[in-house]
């Protein structure tokens, strides 16, 4: 915990960094070059998702958590910024720059979903 309270803070200390050296920029593009230099890091998954899977007995096995950040990488290379990720017993929203998995269902719930503001798709 302290660790990760250190790095925000660096990050931080970082970013203001930047906003000096760019004063003429704006934070959006100085935040997208942050994330861009960011390095990459697995697939969380949001508070929603997290309830979501605990809710819809979804278990997050390390061979499914590796099929998502597959996922994550093939979309990214091809541009897409939210995408849908489609396995034979459930289906997951994410957000491929956050690399974030933004909700999580099962196939039951997923023939009743209409699925919107996504540009991508990937099928397990």
């Amino acid at each position: 915990m302290i660790q990760q309270i250190s790095a925000v803070r660096q990050q931080q200390t970082e970013l203001n960094k930047l906003r000096l050296a760019h004063s003429d920029a704006s934070f959006q593009s100085l935040l997208k070059e942050r994330i861009e230099q960011a390095p990459q890091q697995g697939v969380r998954l949001s508070r929603h998702a997290q309830e979501r899977t605990q809710q819809r007995g979804i278990e997050m096995t390390p061979s499914l958590m590796h099929d998502l950040e597959a996922s994550v990488e093939k979309a990214s290379a091809k541009g897409a910024r939210d995408i849908v990720v489609i396995s034979p017993e459930q289906a997951f929203i994410v957000n491929v720059p956050s690399r974030m998995v933004i909700t999580a269902m099962t196939t039951e719930e997923m023939r009743e979903n209409v699925f919107t503001n996504i540009d991508g798709a990937v099928i397990l």
